[in-house]
């Protein structure tokens, strides 16, 4: 049985900036549940703002790739295919939308978003896309922006 080579650790400047980034999902989610009336309010707008952001960076970081023709096993053809460019500015789309519905559908569109270019980041690097780090950073990343999210959710939702 061969044992796959352990990829490589996550770039320190790439782990420090990604972690960085999770501080206002967190502090939007506590502001939603802590801040009084209208400024919990506008925590949550924020935090989607916010989200919309991080997601369209996500597709972008796609596009990137393939304008410096990062292509599957380095297929410069592959780079720029519909399919890969589509991938690249659907995020965005779907970002802009989770913005223009109501707040709950917006929350719950964004977790499915982060959760959707997670598992479609992990194929890109099993195919040679991305970098064999990429998951190992975007999967706790992934997670916290997911509850981060989630706990807003659970706000918004009335109990009973």
């Amino acid at each position: 049985m061969s044992q796959q080579p352990e990829s490589p650790s996550v770039p320190l400047p790439a782990a420090v900036y990604g972690g960085t980034g999770l501080i206002p999902f967190v502090v939007t989610a506590v502001a939603v549940w802590a801040a009084p009336g209208d400024w919990s309010i506008r925590a949550l707008d924020i935090q989607l703002f916010y989200g919309a952001t991080i997601i369209s960076f996500l597709g972008a970081a796609h596009w990137g790739l393939a304008l410096a023709g990062q292509g599957t096993r380095g297929d410069i053809a592959a780079a720029c295919s519909w399919a890969r460019l589509g991938y690249a500015v659907a995020p965005s789309l779907v970002a802009w939308l989770s913005l223009i519905t109501m707040p709950v559908i917006g929350v719950i569109m964004q977790m499915l978003s982060f959760a959707a270019t997670f598992f479609v980041d992990a194929k890109t690097t099993r195919v040679g896309i991305t970098p064999a780090w990429y998951p190992r950073l975007r999967r706790p990343l992934t997670i916290v922006a997911i509850i981060c999210l989630g706990a807003s959710l659970l706000r918004l939702v009335p109990a009973g």
